[in-house]
């Protein structure tokens, strides 16, 4: 979405669903601060169960878990009911908007929603630029 003003930097690959309003304001953010990203629209390229499981490892796999959307609402109750993570994991990959967005894989570390000040704090200590003032 962005050209890569640091080319040494890393990349950090951003999943999530192109049209949500969440994800707008996490490209505007990281494309204000210069963070290169590759972006995965899992909405168009799918999200394989494996991917998912991988996540659920590094972490908890209700942070991943949308129960606040209309996906969510419009589930039967009874796959509502009792939801383990292998329940979870398989809703999601048969839903995606069920994955709370975005996803942001920076190699070892994994963020989960869009929060300015968590990702000032974490996101630019992980891509090893300066920290950032902005204030919500």
């Amino acid at each position: 979405m962005t050209a890569d003003p640091h080319p040494t930097s890393r990349r950090l690959r951003i999943f999530g669903i192109r049209n949500c309003d969440t994800m707008k304001k996490a490209f505007t953010w990281l494309n204000d601060h210069g963070l290169a990203f590759d972006f995965v629209d899992y909405r168009q390229q799918g999200i394989s169960a494996q991917q998912l499981a991988a996540w659920s490892q590094r972490c908890d796999w209700k942070l991943l878990l949308n129960t606040r959307g209309t996906t969510w609402r419009k589930l039967a109750e009874e796959q509502r009911r009792d939801i383990d993570e292998s329940r979870a994991l398989q809703l999601m990959a048969a839903h995606p908007s069920l994955i709370k967005r975005p996803v942001i894989d920076c190699g070892e570390h994994l963020l989960v929603g869009f929060d300015r000040q968590r990702y000032a704090s974490e996101l630019m200590a992980l891509m090893e630029f300066p920290e950032s003032t902005e204030t919500e």
